[in-house]
């Protein structure tokens, strides 16, 4: 009976313990910065201080009152601001190999790691979520690297992801350019027809995709001084894509570079258009109308205009200067803007010269800041608890050099990054103590 008791007292004791655990009061930090950003009105608020209690913000202002026994975070000379949305990523892409070579000479285990590392490169960058549009021949990889984010196993931004992208055969993505006697991998799911689609859909939300992506253009290209794209699917199609994701309280996005197809997306009502390099009147009035935001992913088109293969730079650019003209006319028909970079084919971490080029294009430093926190947030369904600096929602926060108002390239410059209350990067600090102290209690990765 004693030792009965005994072990009674210890399982009750142990039990107490485990509650007192689970009950105990989350971290509460205090950012102490020179200045806070309200994107919402482009107002900054100097000093400024963000309190963040475990996941959550709990209160921005210039001087509220710091809890007792917070962590304090001295960030001087820093303007803190939402974490970064970029809602075109490929995380399973890399420079230096064409996408088609990435496909038939990497393994899809060598690809997986290298999206590992982009997702990390892109969380220290200030990217704290992300929408991976597509593994490019991977399949449904995405998802074990979303899961094992949001399992804490790996760092890297909050993921929306795809699977494959979906083209036609012989369309966009399609193993164009080999021996067709020879079976090449395609970089997307191939379909026909309406019922393939549906069935492919099916499929890639049974693997964990959040959205479907789409091709719905391609191949771009010239004809005497006219740019031209064909469309790849019908509206009727789109509309059943659509339709089929909605059942199941998902969206699709479309890879669109012009007309038809872009009118044809904006009519089945899909959640982006992506590139939208030329958009007519009728379809601008459409996505005005239904709250469609073009993604207009200028880095990778300016990256290909300097960088590509010598043979196509000349296209590029010309390409690039088309883009810049319809952009201006996208801007005048007043329809929203998600920002996007297509980073993948240049190096992950570096894709902030989005917003640079928005803003040299014709869009403001704060529009442009916007397009790639309360926009994007919006796109991905998490407007409730992202893409702002408010009481109750995220603590997904950046630091950035100087005011980005004034100067917009500061947010290439990230110095402090948080992502749901935790620490991932700090700026460098001459007392070692101080560093010590902070990524001890902060548990930085």
């Amino acid at each position: 009976m004693r030792h009965i008791a005994c072990l009674c007292i210890c399982l009750i004791f142990c039990l107490s313990l485990s509650l007192s655990a689970q009950e105990s009061p989350p971290t509460v930090t205090v950012l102490r910065a020179a200045h806070v950003l309200d994107v919402r009105t482009g107002r900054i608020v100097t000093p400024g201080l963000v309190v963040v209690r475990g996941e959550r913000i709990v209160t921005v202002g210039s001087n509220p009152p710091a809890p007792a026994r917070a962590h304090v975070i001295d960030l001087p000379g820093l303007t803190l601001l939402p974490g970064l949305i970029d809602v075109h990523v490929h995380l399973f892409l890399h420079p230096g190999r064409a996408e088609d070579m990435q496909t038939v000479r990497e393994s899809a285990a060598q690809r997986t790691v290298r999206a590992v590392l982009a997702a990390k490169a892109d969380l220290w960058a200030g990217f704290t979520a992300e929408r991976d549009m597509g593994t490019e021949g991977v399949g449904s990889a995405s998802t074990a690297i979303r899961d094992a984010i949001n399992a804490g196993e790996i760092p890297g931004p909050r993921l929306w992801v795809s699977a494959n992208a979906i083209s036609i055969l012989g369309g966009h993505e399609d193993a164009l350019g080999f021996n067709p006697a020879i079976l090449i991998p395609a970089n997307a799911d191939l379909v026909n027809n309406t019922d393939e689609l549906i069935r492919t859909i099916r499929q890639q939300i049974k693997e964990g995709a959040d959205f479907i992506k789409i091709y719905e253009t391609g191949e771009d290209q010239f004809t005497d001084g006219h740019f031209f794209t064909p469309y790849q699917f019908t509206e009727a199609q789109l509309a059943a894509a659509v339709q089929e994701a909605a059942r199941v309280r998902k969206q699709v996005a479309v890879h669109v570079m012009g007309e038809p197809g872009a009118l044809y997306a904006a009519q089945a009502g899909v959640m982006s258009l992506d590139h939208a390099v030329e958009l007519s009147p009728q379809t601008m009035q459409m996505m005005r109308a239904k709250g469609i935001p073009a993604v207009p992913t200028f880095t990778i088109f300016q990256y290909f205009a300097e960088h590509g293969p010598p043979s196509e730079r000349a296209f590029n650019q010309k390409f690039l200067d088309y883009k810049i003209q319809q952009f201006r006319k996208q801007i005048a028909a007043g329809i929203p803007f998600a920002a996007g970079s297509d980073v993948g084919p240049f190096p992950h971490g570096t894709q902030a010269e989005e917003y640079v080029l928005m803003a040299r294009y014709g869009l403001t430093p704060l529009r442009a800041i916007q397009a790639g926190t309360l926009e994007g947030a919006r796109l991905l369904g998490a407007a409730n608890y992202l893409g702002q600096l408010t009481p109750g929602y995220a603590a997904d926060i950046i630091g950035v050099p100087g005011n980005p108002l004034r100067d917009i390239s500061a947010l290439q410059h990230a110095r402090f990054v948080m992502k749901a209350g935790k620490v991932y990067r700090l700026p460098s600090q001459p007392n070692w103590l101080k560093t010590y102290w902070a990524m001890w209690f902060n548990q930085p990765q």
